[in-house]
């Protein structure tokens, strides 16, 4: 190439901008736009980089004015190239979507609750319709309140490392509700009638029918008068609320808070009473543990056993959860599988 004048080479050097611009106009693939770069650009043989070669021919100002113009003429078309690249790749994103839109659409997932959850929901609004209050407290307890004023004798086996869980010396992780009964007998005089819902947490191996940590509710009536008639009459009509017409019945058992004490079981809905491994083929389901609130347990909280008598219960909502839905093994209350909650879900 011979030498130029610094007009002539502005001249031609400017004129590339508006060439690659034409160009552009009309390329439809990223390869369109590299060969343009190439014809241009490149290193050997591109256009502009053949009109580089002649600014070292100037002198003095003229070399600087045309290497001004080489790098504003360079830098447009470098900017025209990567708005081109990316324009086409927005248009190719456009034209082929991620998804196959002939197949058909899915339909919206909705969420529900936890079939323990709707039972306790259930269980409650049931003991409100007879004048039932709820009450809650803290999940960790002191000793006191977790077994002593409950009456557990200080050698208990339920209060050893291997059946409770101990956060500090006298602090635990409540194995039941029922601390939940003490602080609402010291929280005013009789007449109470609350229902207690909660977790609770037990050193329990995790098999089919028992969890380490589970759902509670328990139920306290303290009034004057208050008989086991009463609490018998309380639990068969809940039963038939919830579970409808069912045969329950009430087996002597148990507790250091409650005595007499009994533990009240309903039909196996499972296997309709003919026995089945849900039930160890009894063909009954025991859903909670009940009975007269012990004298001593009503002293403790500042109440006169004397002039008070009183009822209580507790029931674990999971397990009438395997009842209510057929559930065989109570591991998948806790798996959180959608497919499963999107079946029980009302």
């Amino acid at each position: 190439m011979n030498e130029l004048t610094l007009q002539a080479f502005e001249h031609f050097v400017g004129r590339f901008g508006t060439e690659v611009d034409t160009r552009l106009r009309e390329a439809r693939t990223a390869e369109d736009v590299e060969a343009i770069r190439v014809e241009y650009l490149g290193r050997a043989n591109g256009k502009l980089t053949d009109y580089q070669k002649q600014i070292p021919t100037f002198s003095g100002e003229e070399r600087k004015l045309a290497g001004q113009q080489f790098n504003a003429v360079k830098k447009l078309i470098e900017g025209r190239l990567a708005e081109t690249l990316t324009e086409l790749s927005r248009v190719t994103r456009l034209s082929v979507p991620d998804v196959d839109l002939t197949m058909p659409s899915r339909s919206q997932f909705r969420g529900a609750e936890h079939p323990v959850t709707v039972v306790i929901e259930e269980i409650v609004e049931i003991f409100r319709e007879i004048g039932f209050t709820v009450a809650t407290g803290p999940e960790a307890e002191t000793e006191w309140y977790n077994f002593t004023a409950l009456n557990f004798p200080p050698d208990h086996p339920a209060m050893d490392m291997h059946d409770t869980m101990y956060l500090a010396e006298d602090v635990v992780l409540r194995t039941h509700t029922s601390p939940v009964q003490i602080r609402s007998l010291q929280a005013g005089p009789p007449p109470i009638r609350v229902v207690i819902p909660g977790n609770v947490y037990r050193l329990d191996p995790f098999d089919a029918s028992h969890a380490p940590m589970f759902a509670q509710i328990e139920g306290l009536a303290v009034d004057e008068g208050i008989s086991f008639v009463d609490l018998k009459a309380t639990l068969t009509h809940f039963a038939t609320r919830f579970f409808g017409a069912t045969r329950t019945r009430f087996r002597p058992s148990y507790f250091p808070f409650t005595e007499p004490s009994a533990e009240m079981d309903v039909e196996c809905r499972l296997c309709k009473g003919s026995g089945c491994p849900a039930c160890k083929g009894t063909g009954w389901m025991e859903i909670l543990g009940s009975g007269m609130v012990h004298p001593n347990v009503l002293d403790a909280a500042g109440v006169d056993s004397e002039k008070y008598t009183g009822w209580a219960f507790g029931m674990g909502p999971a397990r009438i959860a395997l009842q209510r839905y057929g559930i065989p093994d109570i591991r998948v209350l806790y798996d959180s599988e959608m497919r499963f909650l999107g079946q029980v879900a009302r």
